[in-house]
């Protein structure tokens, strides 16, 4: 049974950092990402990792403040978050999928994790 466990969501102010932890179990994937909910908004995409570090793929409201990185060997995928914003706040899912570095078309997803940005 595939499972995604996110952590590291908190109450922070504007401008500090953060890092999300996503640790999956049940099956390894080609593909981990990032997404966001913030209230009365849709889902987005935040950012994405394949097995190698030039695979990678980012929002435009992430790049250059948020880093994806993974450890293939504990199965688990981090989101480093710095310089946050209040409109970073939303709810923060780990998504995985077994084809290449994307935007969409995941097939797991973990329960979220909350991030609040004060400012």
């Amino acid at each position: 049974q595939v499972q995604l466990v996110e952590s590291g969501g908190g109450l922070v102010q504007a401008g500090d950092s953060l890092r999300l932890s996503c640790a999956a179990s049940g099956r390894t994937f080609s593909t981990m990402g990032w997404f966001r909910q913030a209230p009365g908004k849709e889902r987005e995409f935040v950012a994405a990792r394949g097995w190698l570090a030039s695979s990678t793929s980012y929002a435009d409201s992430a790049k250059g403040r948020f880093t994806i990185s993974r450890d293939s060997a504990k199965n688990t995928v981090y989101l480093q978050m710095d310089s946050l914003k209040p409109d970073d706040t939303a709810v923060y899912f780990c998504a995985a999928s077994p084809r290449p570095v994307r935007a969409t078309g995941y097939d797991y997803w973990g329960q979220g994790t909350q991030v609040t940005v004060s400012s």
